[in-house]
């Protein structure tokens, strides 16, 4: 097997604390965007929590303010769409700002907006700007639809990716410390 291009996704919070840091490796592009996968045992560690993942998971990058992410049917939710602003892949790093709400579609294919308490908190203690705010919102509601009726990529697209990432043995281990203090250096912000 030819080397795999990796890529670290480090996201961070308005304010510029750390989020989730994981390892990634490029699986390929199509007209949704770029698809990322995490195999099984990647660790995903933010502060005051770690674990190694026990499925793969996809990531799907695009030019929207989301960060969607896949499993396989069966597991505590198919589909998660953390919303957050457009992704920065500088390098072999990709930069985001977690903007709070998550877009949810379980095993039985309910599909919910989690963490709007932490999104109302944060506005106002991380100072979030109006137009971050609505971006935010408009955004969280156009994918809630999206993911509700199954439309692309919501619907059955990440499959054939998610076929090309079981074939991948475990890769990863730590990505190293996520304690950093980002400076708010990369353009999604």
């Amino acid at each position: 097997m030819s080397r795999l291009q990796r890529v670290r996704v480090r996201m961070a919070k308005w304010d510029g604390s750390p989020h989730w840091t994981y390892e990634t490796v490029v699986l390929g592009e199509d007209t949704h965007g770029l698809w990322l996968g995490s195999p099984v045992g990647t660790r995903f560690e933010r502060p005051g929590a770690s674990y190694a993942q026990s499925r793969p998971r996809l990531h799907l990058v695009g030019h929207d303010w989301c960060l969607p992410s896949f499993q396989e049917p069966g597991t505590p939710y198919e589909v998660y769409v953390d919303i957050a602003t457009p992704p920065d892949l500088d390098g072999d790093e990709l930069h985001s700002f977690d903007l709070d709400l998550d877009v949810v579609r379980g095993p039985s294919g309910r599909t919910w907006v989690d963490d709007e308490d932490e999104f109302a908190a944060h506005r106002l203690a991380m100072g979030y700007p109006p137009r971050v705010v609505a971006t935010a919102s408009e955004t969280c509601e156009r994918v809630r639809a999206a993911v509700e009726a199954r439309l692309p990529p919501y619907d059955g697209t990440a499959a054939r990716w998610m076929e090309r990432l079981a074939q991948l043995p475990p890769v990863f281990g730590a990505p190293g410390s996520s304690s950093e203090r980002w400076s708010g250096r990369w353009s999604g912000r």
